[in-house]
């Protein structure tokens, strides 16, 4: 009898799941903003970026880490990004990565909706919410593990962490935008 109950606990409690860390894999995860330009869109993106997500799908919990080399800017256009890298915008000198941490995630039913957590970027830490327009995990067989997946997005006010250069000509406004793809750790 004994031996009955231990078997049907410990089978409830790997029904019960606990959190699982995954690591972005950074040929699927990109880091995006746009930013009106009068007439048009400036796009660009940030091409080193690290993080790790510990996901417990059945609690409805996580955190999220993403670090972003800021000295990575690209906009397809070399001039373009050395002055975003300069003193006006992202002053990679003194503050060469800018850092995403969130620890509260919100969900719609079994899946994501939000994660709310906080930018640091040039000396200045602010909240943001980044809302999940997409995701989803899934076994991968090429891999051979989950992957969890999405596309996020949010809007931020540049000023907020003190770029002011050009404004109020130009948009203090900035869609960012993330597509994310993270790979079950063993």
């Amino acid at each position: 009898m004994k031996k009955l109950l231990f078997l049907a606990l410990a089978a409830s409690a790997c029904a019960v799941g606990h959190a699982a860390t995954y690591n972005f894999d950074p040929l699927h995860t990109h880091v995006i903003f746009e930013i009106d330009h009068i007439l048009s869109t400036n796009r660009g993106r940030f091409d080193k970026k690290d993080g790790v997500v510990q996901f417990d799908p059945q609690a409805k919990t996580g955190s999220v880490s993403l670090t972003v080399d800021t000295s990575s800017v690209n906009t397809g256009v070399a001039p373009f990004n050395r002055t975003l890298q300069g003193k006006d915008f992202f002053n990679v000198e003194q503050f060469p990565t800018a850092k995403f941490v969130a620890d509260s995630f919100v969900f719609n039913g079994d899946k994501v909706a939000e994660i709310n957590g906080t930018l640091t970027m040039i000396g200045k830490t602010n909240p943001v919410k980044l809302k999940a327009v997409r995701f989803n995990c899934m076994f991968n067989g090429m891999l051979k593990r989950e992957v969890c997946g999405g596309d996020f997005e949010a809007m931020i006010n540049r000023s907020a962490w003190g770029m002011e250069w050009g404004l109020p000509r130009f948009a203090d406004s900035v869609k960012l935008l993330l597509q994310v793809e993270a790979i079950k750790q063993e």
